[in-house]
């Protein structure tokens, strides 16, 4: 058996049998990886191998497509794509971090104005032009 532990869960740790899935782990255990698809489609399971990498398998196409060369070369992978054959210890952005970081902020309730032709109008032209 094989020892996970999920650094970003309060380092729980888990045994599974050797060339488990890595989000297939996390569910049954309780890991705690968040996920969507499963499929390597939307990214939601991106983690990084703290330590044990050489423990993974190869890297998949579909990761490549998700992640750049750099995040690969400093141990991210897809959980639902990555299976460990050895002792590994996995962290993860908690689900709204990673949220915020995909999101734009808020336009605040006080922004400019735009006036009808495009142009930004400053606050004076707003209420002068609603007299």
């Amino acid at each position: 058996m094989i020892q996970i532990t999920f650094v970003s869960n309060n380092g729980k740790t888990a045994t599974a049998p050797p060339n488990s899935n890595l989000l297939r782990v996390s569910l049954r255990e309780q890991g705690g990886i968040p996920f969507k698809c499963g499929g390597g489609l939307c990214g939601t399971c991106k983690c990084h191998i703290d330590s044990g990498l050489e423990h993974t398998d190869e890297v998949k196409a579909k990761e490549r497509k998700l992640l750049t060369e750099q995040e690969l070369a400093s141990g991210h992978r897809l959980a639902c794509q990555t299976f460990v054959n050895g002792d590994i210890s996995v962290s993860w952005q908690p689900r709204a971090a990673a949220a915020a970081v995909s999101r734009p902020a808020p336009v605040p309730a006080n922004a400019d104005a735009v006036a009808g032709d495009g142009t930004k109008e400053t606050p004076k032209e707003s209420e002068s032009s609603a007299r």
